[in-house]
């Protein structure tokens, strides 16, 4: 038979006692940022060839890259719980609705 061996809990990285595994767009605008930053660096560098220079050119677009992305990611992502709420809220509606009265003068207003 198969060994059933328990699976090891997940190693979670905490910051100000918040998983940050948990938080929407978090993973995503550090990998953006990070690997903008060492590719802006290293151009930097290849540019000026001025160690000191590149390396806050590429913190600098690291930062910047990270807040672009997170503030963007975190807009859509509330455009689209909002939707998701309006789509829940009308869903809702629409069961409660459903084969009375309401629902016959709302299909003749929406036609």
């Amino acid at each position: 038979m198969i060994d059933d061996v328990p699976e090891e809990p997940s190693k979670s990285f905490y910051i100000f006692g918040r998983d940050v595994a948990q938080i929407p767009c978090f993973r995503n605008s550090f990998l953006y940022g990070i690997s903008g930053g060492i590719g802006v660096g290293v151009l930097a560098f290849l540019g000026t060839s001025r160690p000191h220079l590149a390396t806050h050119i590429g913190f600098g677009s690291f930062f910047c890259g990270t807040i672009v992305y997170w503030m963007a990611c975190r807009y859509q992502w509330s455009a689209r719980r909002f939707e998701q709420q309006q789509l829940r809220e009308a869903m809702r509606r629409q069961a409660m609705y459903e084969g009375t009265k309401v629902e016959r003068e709302l299909d003749i207003k929406s036609a």
